[in-house]
């Protein structure tokens, strides 16, 4: 028979298997059952005896529980798999009025109503990995600006996490590297082997640190530097005045006005020249 944990609830794997949780591919989940390393991640979010953290796809409880235990005073945990609700239903009533389950798809949440006025907030998830690129996306997009969390810490497929930390003239570098190191300073804190899952994944995964910047420089619309990265990364091997007349016919003098050559390429231009080129674009005045 297995013994408690720390925490006083049953082994991960137990759990797992008294409520038949079998991760579904189809749902991007990998299950963390090693409540050490789980709580290795938690303390990457810093001291969190004040904090309010917002979790997705908690599953059946890996980093919720490890959260907990390293102090965190309430946590929102949305997950969309309603077969994880009895686990985490279980957590809530070992750690009482701190664990609040909402039970969504995490991309059609509205963040502020769940977090109310309670601040600091900090991000914190293993997240599923078909959805976390979209999720990052939404989260860097947030306005206003600083943000409603203080800090994210979440897990990605390595190549996602890759990218997310990119610097220019690099195959990794795109769209997610800009909108992520213009408002945040990302590092990528811990890498971790398939191993680590269960089941475990094709690919090794990494957990990535992100803390906002107060004043992304230069300044610009987050929109606008949005539409400017899809555009030029969405022909990448095509020069600057070709892709970006996706967003503008006028490109070649929209990239004259930023003192940019119309022949050099997406993977070419530093995080700062993309926001000067969206500053310039929402100015309107090219002539």
């Amino acid at each position: 028979m297995s013994t408690a944990t720390p925490d006083g609830l049953p082994p991960l794997r137990d759990v797992i298997e008294r409520h038949e949780l079998r991760a579904k591919k189809s749902l991007g989940q990998n299950f963390l059952l090693d409540l050490n390393l789980t709580r290795k991640i938690a303390r990457l979010a810093g001291s969190l005896d004040d904090r309010t953290i917002i979790e997705v796809g908690p599953g059946p409880g890996g980093l919720t529980r490890a959260l907990l235990m390293e102090g965190a005073k309430r946590i929102v945990a949305v997950e969309r798999d309603s077969r994880c609700l009895p686990a985490l239903e279980d957590i809530s009533r070992a750690y009482p009025g701190r664990l609040e389950v909402e039970a969504a798809d995490a991309l059609a949440v509205d963040w502020l109503r769940l977090i109310g006025e309670e601040r600091p907030v900090t991000i914190a998830a293993n997240l599923p990995y078909g959805i976390a690129s979209a999720l990052l996306v939404g989260w860097l997009e947030t306005d206003p600006w600083p943000p409603w969390f203080d800090r994210m810490v979440l897990m990605f497929q390595r190549e996602v996490a890759e990218r997310i930390v990119a610097a220019p003239n690099s195959k990794a570098y795109g769209r997610l590297s800009v909108l992520s190191q213009w408002r945040t300073e990302p590092r990528i804190a811990l890498h971790l082997s398939p191993e680590a899952f269960t089941p475990p994944p094709k690919v090794s995964s990494a957990v990535v640190e992100f803390r906002p910047r107060e004043r992304p420089e230069p300044a610009c619309r987050v929109e606008t530097l949005s539409r400017v990265t899809a555009s030029a990364f969405g022909q990448r091997r095509k020069m600057l005045r070709s892709s970006l007349k996706q967003l503008t016919p006028m490109a070649e003098i929209l990239l004259r006005e930023a003192g940019i050559a119309p022949e050099r390429r997406a993977e070419d231009l530093s995080v700062a020249e993309f926001a000067h080129l969206a500053a310039i674009f929402d100015r309107g005045e090219l002539a």
